[in-house]
């Protein structure tokens, strides 16, 4: 196990134009471990109730995923979400959510998870994400993730988590909304005054951007003809690209690259099923293909305009 994930685990019912689907697998730990598991050897720490369906565990596992962090409380019941989403899918809308034993979780490293050389914070509350730091050792990368809402509600917290990680990965919406600024390179020197090394902003279906102090690349989104359902593609996006990061020997330019380029083809399969559906399902074939779809997609030929 070199991969650390902390984050949600639920069962989630889910209405888009093209379907439904309902008491599917979800939670930010499980989006991000299956679409790292691609790359590294991830290990989730979070919590369900022993109402938690065993082909769910079963699928985690048979993704290589280590469930020795995930504690199951007895009696408990699992964290649902309940949702639809229209026109353009491009915003959620609730209709439930039952935190359920989410709502009194504290992540409890077990020994080894301590020595974890990457980190993958997912978006809970940030006094959880000070906890599970707290816990480690001396991490190679740290990246976390976070929500408007902890941006309203905590942005002291929410702050002390950015000055403590390497990466900060973060939407168009909230890093103008943290930053106060609708300009994305202002917010992103903001964000990395604030110590991390890099900054990723993720802009849906118009691609991702990555900021470092002397450094900028961006990604066009995968063009797909459906996108089915857009539940999980953050979370995706962030195993995918701390999964990559996992697999890098040198944690350089180069790296940070290769891993927007995981993160965004992982993000791209899963929003062309329900839950885990198509991430659970892929072959290096497949991920390898699109990957160099993606490539030619930015290629450009000499530079030299005049």
């Amino acid at each position: 196990m070199n991969l650390l994930i902390v984050g949600s685990v639920a069962v989630d019912s889910i209405e888009t134009p093209f379907g439904r689907a309902d008491n599917v697998l979800g939670g930010s730990a499980t989006y991000a471990s299956i679409a790292a598991s691609y790359f590294a050897s991830p290990g989730i720490v979070g919590v369900v109730g022993d109402d938690f369906a065993r082909k769910h565990i079963n699928l985690l596992k048979k993704r290589g995923v280590d469930l020795k962090g995930l504690q199951i409380e007895s009696g408990g019941k699992t964290f649902h979400w309940s949702g639809y989403y229209e026109g353009d899918m491009n915003q959620a809308h609730s209709r439930s959510t039952c935190l359920n034993v989410f709502e009194s979780f504290h992540p409890r490293l077990p020994e080894r998870y301590r020595r974890a050389p990457f980190v993958l914070l997912g978006n809970i509350h940030p006094a959880l994400q000070l906890e599970v730091l707290g816990q480690m050792t001396s991490p190679r990368l740290i990246l976390c993730d976070t929500m408007n809402l902890w941006i309203k509600t905590e942005p002291k917290l929410l702050e002390q988590v950015f000055r403590r990680v390497d990466v900060v990965c973060i939407n168009d919406g909230e890093a103008g909304q943290f930053c106060g600024t609708s300009s994305l390179p202002q917010a992103a020197d903001h964000l990395l005054r604030l110590g991390p090394r890099r900054v990723i902003i993720k802009r849906g279906s118009h691609g991702v951007s990555i900021f470092g102090r002397r450094s900028f690349f961006s990604l066009p989104a995968v063009p797909l003809p459906k996108v089915k359902d857009p539940t999980g593609a953050g979370d995706s996006f962030a195993g995918g690209f701390i999964g990559r990061m996992a697999r890098s020997r040198t944690i350089n330019e180069n790296a940070f690259r290769r891993g927007l380029a995981a993160g965004t083809v992982m993000a791209s399969f899963c929003v062309e099923d329900f839950s885990c559906r198509k991430t659970a399902g892929l072959t290096s074939k497949k991920i390898n293909d699109r990957a160099a779809a993606l490539k030619e997609s930015v290629r450009l030929p000499a530079v030299d305009l005049i």
